[in-house]
């Protein structure tokens, strides 16, 4: 059986702020045309039809969430059956779910997507996936569009709910209108919201344990902004894992931690620091930072494995065809985002997943890029 996704991407490059920035979306009507005198007759009828209250018809012709799909059809079916004109908004539409990324360029996120895009297809839905540029337009700015749509609820990829030092408030007040919603990497607490998360804990465990095995005792983290809750996170338990597993205190395996991008480029800075000062093997935030670290060590005459041991973290579809084939650690994606699809169906369903964080243990995938340690450093 061939799957057709259909996906409306939001993508705006450039949003002038004195521009209305509605202008850029879709507007429609949520009002149903007046066919009758009396309002209030017209609702009643078409609950008892439905066998639905007037509130429930209320929200399913204003194509508000929080109700079943079952229960819209429903309603939607005693609308023909009376004859009444269907709104504007809800002719030949299966619903919306908005899909904000941060970016497309790290391959990790459009492998989120395609995973989503395809599971809420087969439920009928059309993602609206949006996606962000530097400069561009903010994720507040996208929730705003996804709204004026009338989309039936959000999951949010890697978003400001990331962020430890951003204002979540935005998040509270769409939960408080009942837009069903779902995190994926990140927890903020105080919402009200499925948060789908991969184990950190367990992917620095992994991966430290697979280097001290071959003899690595300096091993260096080179990972994103500490402002992140995935990279609090993640330094934590690599200077947990590798004091466990080396002896070493704590304040000499914070010496070992350096902060950048999740980039290449960001990858190529902390390899020069952490290479500087002398570890034979490190272990990144990201696949892309992991080229960047590969970059550096070539460009210092180095050798990967022979001289440097390096470990990435995604697990991107490209990436057991670099040079040399990267270890990495492999995020479960299709798991999480078939979870975070299934949380955000059960909240537009009215039936809404336990607002909590489950969390999905990754899997060390070894390849080239990483062997025992050489015996000039053993």
């Amino acid at each position: 059986m061939t799957v057709v996704t259909r996906r409306l991407v939001v993508q705006v490059r450039s949003v002038p702020r004195s521009r209305d920035k509605r202008s850029v979306a879709v507007r429609a009507t949520s009002r149903l045309p007046i066919v009758s005198e009396n309002p209030r007759a017209r609702l009643a009828d078409i609950a008892e039809q439905a066998g639905v209250s007037e509130a429930t018809v209320s929200r399913v012709l204003n194509d508000r969430p929080g109700v079943s799909t079952a229960t819209r059809q429903a309603v939607l079916t005693a609308l023909d059956v009376l004859g009444y004109e269907r709104p504007i908004r809800l002719r030949g539409q299966s619903g919306l779910v908005g899909l904000i990324v941060p970016e497309l360029e790290n391959p990790i996120f459009p492998a989120f997507a395609q995973v989503m895009e395809t599971l809420l297809a087969q439920h009928g839905f059309t993602p609206v996936l949006c996606t962000q540029t530097p400069g561009g337009v903010t994720e507040d700015e996208y929730v705003d569009l996804l709204l004026d749509r009338g989309v039936a609820g959000i999951i949010f990829v890697s978003g400001m709910h990331a962020d430890s030092t951003a204002d979540h408030a935005a998040y509270r007040a769409l939960v408080e209108r009942g837009l069903p919603l779902v995190f994926v990497n990140g927890y903020a607490d105080g919402i009200d919201a499925p948060f789908i998360s991969d184990d950190d804990a367990a992917a620095m465990q992994l991966a430290v344990t697979h280097l001290t095995s071959m003899g690595h005792r300096r091993i260096g983290l080179a990972v994103g902004p500490a402002r992140f809750v995935p990279v609090v996170r993640k330094r934590a338990a690599f200077i947990a894992a590798l004091t466990l597993a080396t002896g070493m205190d704590g304040g000499e395996a914070e010496c070992l931690v350096s902060h950048s991008l999740f980039t290449v480029e960001g990858g190529q800075a902390a390899a020069h620091h952490l290479l500087g000062i002398g570890v034979t093997a490190i272990v990144c935030g990201s696949d892309l930072m992991a080229l960047g670290v590969i970059r550096t060590a070539r460009q210092r005459g180095l050798r990967v494995p022979e001289d440097v041991s390096v470990v990435g973290y995604d697990d991107s579809r490209l990436i057991a065809f670099t040079d040399p084939p990267l270890t990495t650690v492999r995020q479960a994606v299709t798991a999480m985002g078939t979870a975070a699809v299934q949380a955000l169906l059960d909240g537009i369903n009215g039936t809404p997943a336990p607002r909590d964080e489950f969390v999905f243990r990754p899997e060390l995938i070894v390849r080239e890029s990483t062997g025992p340690v050489s015996r000039a450093d053993a």
